[in-house]
């Protein structure tokens, strides 16, 4: 084994033991919370961030976020994209930011009209001032990384560290569930989203993070394991946190998951040369298999229910009116304030005030384009546009990032099912926007090359 091997395997087994001692003594994990704050912004500032270390450090936050939220180390909601945006605004200090990043800054300015109609209502209150606080914290977040991130130059390799600290967190994630719920046989009763499978935390964003780290694991498989033993390794990884994000019931960080790998193979083979096409075509055959082998265990360990869950239905086998678990009522209501309010939308956080009395009840919003339709109107639908179209024009004139179409993707379907209720989507948009280039010992690699 070479020496980075080595590294990420003693990495591996730190983050095993991080579980361990978190789930026996629950108090450390805010202590860890702290350290990775405090001694990440050490580390940037001690490098002077000659290497986007705010990348790496950012990065391991946002995969360790839903571990932290499950284990109680969050010290609130919004702290790692609070931590996020600060780390952003370090990099800002110490490496400045592209001058033709403008359109991010037009994003930010059309946030301030929801925010004013919001301050402007007679009904603000300590409530509303929390409602402001929970929707802006994620738009802020993604807007700070999309400005640091915009035309920042970075190699293949640094990109490469970035994913796997993306999924460093993920490991002490899957140990934490398999000490929370070991049998998943037992807990299974139903085709509803499963909390004691997901650690006694919401199914629908750790199964977003587990599909987030499908997804790292299966490009850690393609493009870093180079010995039978990180094969085996990394492989084990992979049907390990697919098979527990299956089985938290909830499908939309799953179906990401597999929507981001069949991208990267996609890219895969476009940016690869005769030889590496050839591998991704056997590597296309052995995923298949892969993944028909962990769904059969899933419907088994499962007794058949997952089966049903994916083709909503209940545990009857009758299928259900609704194909979101509720979501399409609270989209209706917010298409519904868009129209009423076009111009300006009903205010920033105030969409849910609104959906208490058009539904009877307080419900968050669950997808991020029609809130910002609801809350900010016409600056909403503005922002969508910025959002979709800067990524995919800065694309066509440097296409060497191959985990582009992928960390896309991720963005834009987790906001559908899950807003912005974590830091993950804001940080993976953000690297959509990054300059890669491939030096010449990773041109050299076999299997990815720049020749399209």
């Amino acid at each position: 084994m070479n020496k980075s091997e080595i590294n990420y395997i003693n990495l591996i087994f730190l983050h095993v033991g991080i579980a361990f001692a978190i789930f026996f003594i629950p108090f450390l994990s805010k202590i860890y919370a702290l350290l990775i704050a405090v001694l990440g912004g050490y580390y940037i500032i001690s490098k002077n961030n000659q290497n986007n270390e705010v990348l790496y450090v950012s990065a391991y936050l946002v995969g360790a976020e839903v571990f932290l939220r499950m284990t109680g180390g969050n010290l609130n909601n919004e702290y790692v994209k609070t931590v996020v945006s600060l780390l952003m605004l370090l990099g800002f200090v110490l490496s400045g930011f592209s001058k033709n990043s403008i359109v991010y800054w037009f994003y930010f300015l059309f946030l301030i009209p929801g925010m004013l109609v919001t301050m402007s209502s007679q009904d603000l209150d300590l409530e509303i001032r929390k409602a402001i606080t929970f929707n802006i914290s994620g738009p802020v977040c993604l807007g700070l990384s999309a400005l640091y991130c915009y035309q920042r130059k970075i190699s293949f390799g640094q990109l490469q560290n970035i994913v796997v600290l993306l999924g460093l967190p993920v490991i002490a994630t899957l140990v934490y569930l398999l000490l929370y719920n070991p049998s998943v046989r037992d807990v299974v009763t139903g085709t509803q989203s499963n909390f004691a499978t997901s650690g006694g935390y919401g199914p629908n964003q750790v199964a977003t993070v587990l599909g987030l780290g499908m997804f790292v694991f299966f490009a850690q498989l393609v493009f870093m394991s180079k010995s039978k033993r990180m094969l085996l390794l990394n492989g084990f990884l992979f049907v390990v946190a697919a098979y527990r994000a299956i089985v938290t019931f909830s499908r939309g960080g799953v179906i990401t998951g597999f929507a981001m790998i069949v991208l990267l193979l996609l890219a895969a083979y476009l940016f690869s040369n005769n030889s590496g096409k050839r591998k991704v075509q056997w590597i296309m055959i052995f995923s298949s298999l892969l993944a028909l082998g962990i769904w059969s265990y899933s419907v088994v360990q499962t007794s058949g229910l997952i089966t049903k869950r994916y083709a909503n239905q209940n545990a009857a086998g009758r299928v259900k009116a609704d194909r979101l678990g509720g979501r399409e009522q609270i989209m209706g209501t917010e298409i519904a304030l868009f129209q009423e309010n076009p111009v300006m939308g009903v205010g920033i956080g105030l969409g849910k005030s609104y959906r208490e009395q058009m539904l009877g009840q307080e419900v968050a919003s669950h997808n991020e384009i029609t809130r910002l339709l609801a809350e900010h109107g016409l600056f909403g639908v503005l922002m969508l546009l910025i959002l979709v179209l800067t990524p995919l024009m800065l694309f066509l004139v440097q296409y060497q990032n191959i985990y582009f179409f992928s960390f896309y993707v991720f963005w834009l379907l987790t906001i559908n099912h899950a807003a912005m209720r974590i830091a993950a989507p804001a940080f993976v948009y953000a690297l959509t926007l990054l300059t890669v280039h491939f030096s010449a010992a990773e041109t050299a690699k076999e299997g990815v090359s720049t020749e399209i």
